[in-house]
């Protein structure tokens, strides 16, 4: 796909926490990764305002297997709260997505190259990524790589539909959309030998309003071009 990269994220423990489970003050992870949780990954390797992430499909490569902890949440109060956390243990997945301009951006155009940035997202994806990378929580530090998606044996190949219910797909920020507002996305996903094929965001109809916000600002003063960032790494990469 134009534009794209195919990665494997893999990791001891993942939380991707099902927000109906948070009002408690506990966690309990989603079965799989939101399509929210893979696009931060994916930012976490590169990103740039001038850039949206799209997650095309996701492929769950190991058995859907959790573990519950007894967890000490900070608490300013001074109390002794234990709280009960459940990952999901020995992750791992492969990603297929790619990047589209963000024309919500109109101040950012003359950064819109797209050859230069496809080049250092590979680069980044080389090494490990430009931030720390982690699987739905800070606590569950993971490790990414390339990979050729579709490769190596799954878990659930050949092993039919698997039905995974109501779940987040992700948040709208004003500068995606265009409205001044932070929304919610909501989809029923389904898992067709372990594969779970990622509606666009624009394709999702349950949408819920959260809260008023507006994009903050990006231009030449506060954003380094892709010209400019891809002679940087060549310099760094010859040093």
């Amino acid at each position: 796909m134009r534009n794209g990269i195919e990665f494997k994220i893999y990791g001891k423990y993942a939380l991707f926490t099902d927000p109906l489970t948070k009002l408690g003050g506990e966690k309990l992870t989603y079965s799989v990764p939101s399509y929210q949780a893979l696009k931060g990954i994916v930012e976490g390797i590169y990103w740039k305002p001038t850039l949206i992430f799209v997650i095309d499909e996701v492929r769950v490569m190991n058995s859907i297997r959790m573990e519950s902890k007894g967890i000490r949440p900070m608490d300013y109060s001074g109390g002794n709260t234990l709280a009960n956390y459940t990952y999901l243990k020995d992750v791992c997945y492969q990603v297929r997505c790619h990047f589209e301009f963000n024309m919500n951006r109109p101040e950012l155009e003359y950064d819109r190259n797209e050859h230069k940035h496809h080049n250092i997202l590979k680069r980044s994806l080389n090494a490990g990524g430009r931030r720390d990378i982690f699987l739905g929580a800070r606590e569950c530090q993971a490790y990414v790589e390339p990979c050729i998606f579709g490769e190596e044996a799954g878990f659930y190949d050949e092993y039919g539909d698997i039905h995974l219910g109501n779940m987040v797909h992700g948040i709208n920020y004003p500068d995606e959309t265009g409205r001044d507002e932070m929304e919610v996305r909501l989809w029923k996903p389904v898992m067709k030998d372990g594969i779970i094929r990622f509606s666009r965001p624009e394709e999702c109809t349950q949408i819920r309003k959260i809260a008023d916000m507006k994009p903050k600002f990006f231009n030449d003063t506060n954003v380094q071009s892709a010209d400019e960032l891809f002679t940087q790494i060549e310099v760094e990469g010859n040093s």
